[in-house]
């Protein structure tokens, strides 16, 4: 599927800023699935100095500083990309979960597909043993790999409501599993660590998804939003795409934009800024099939 992804940021602050230093995540990565032929960053007004490069786990990032004064700043990533939908083995053919955490061992690598350093605690995807517990329901001993992730996904899926601002990107996995209620940025987290509570290795995915209007109804621009999953890593496959919020494996409707150990690590757009005062934020999303046209 070809698909085209705008994604409009913009920040309007109550004061004045001088001076603003950014980073931003917000253009995709070519993968294994996804071709990239079109990938542009404009920044409003322009910067005095940008630049762009491939962090440690090789999500493309750009850097810009603003130091004229502003009160307002907008971000626009426009793409255009070829997603193809993945293939995958039969679940119940992979290997035993237990042999997958042996494996994680054995062949250490590290980098964009690293797998050894999503198996540890990160700040937004901590294990307890409240998650331990929670996953081991599906996990039961020498189950396959996938065929249990599977499981654990439709879990998720089956038992969380899916209740835009519910929380909050500070909102600790505790609180989530209590309420049982969130968004897909949590259910993804939430996933990730009931992994790594077993010692998989499992990584935070952030992009798009194509989504659909109701019946009778137009799309209205603007009205998509980015979307989070995750992958867990399976001997002989590699990281395989899993959306709990969806219950699904991500497919040619979704667009890869940066993958880490948690929302962390590919934050769309984060940074410092002197002045500004109190500011708000106003994303618009489009993801539009390119394939009629």
């Amino acid at each position: 599927m070809k698909l085209e992804v705008k994604h409009v940021t913009t920040y309007v602050y109550e004061d004045t800023v001088s001076v603003g230093h950014s980073e931003a995540k917000l253009r995709p990565r070519a993968t294994r699935h996804q071709e990239v032929w079109l990938s542009e960053l404009t920044v409003e007004p322009a910067p005095s100095a940008k630049s762009s490069h491939r962090d440690y786990f090789g999500n493309l990032t750009d850097y810009f500083v603003l130091d004229a004064p502003h009160d307002e700043l907008k971000v626009t990533s426009l793409s255009r990309v070829n997603v193809h939908p993945p293939t995958l083995p039969d679940p119940a053919q992979s290997p035993p979960w237990e042999e997958t955490c042996k494996r994680l061992r054995e062949v250490i690598t590290v980098g964009p597909e690293g797998a050894i350093e999503h198996v540890f605690p990160s700040p937004f995807a901590k294990p307890t043993e409240q998650l331990k517990t929670f996953a081991l329901k599906s996990f039961t001993p020498g189950r396959p790999t996938l065929e249990a992730a599977f499981d654990l996904r439709h879990r998720i899926f089956d038992e969380f409501e899916y209740q835009s601002g519910s929380t909050t990107i500070a909102t600790p996995l505790e609180q989530v599993m209590k309420q049982k209620k969130g968004v897909c940025q949590d259910f993804a987290h939430l996933m990730i660590a009931c992994l790594r509570s077993l010692g998989l290795a499992a990584r935070y995915v952030s992009g798009y998804l194509v989504t659909q209007p109701p019946p009778g109804q137009e799309k209205l621009q603007g009205a998509d939003a980015s979307h989070a999953w995750l992958a867990i890593w399976c001997p002989g496959i590699g990281f395989v795409d899993l959306d709990p919020t969806n219950d699904t494996v991500p497919d040619a409707s979704y667009v890869t934009a940066a993958w880490g150990r948690d929302f962390g690590d590919v934050s769309p757009i984060k940074g410092v800024v002197l002045g500004g005062g109190a500011h708000t934020v106003h994303a618009a999303v489009d993801v539009v099939p390119l394939d009629a046209q």
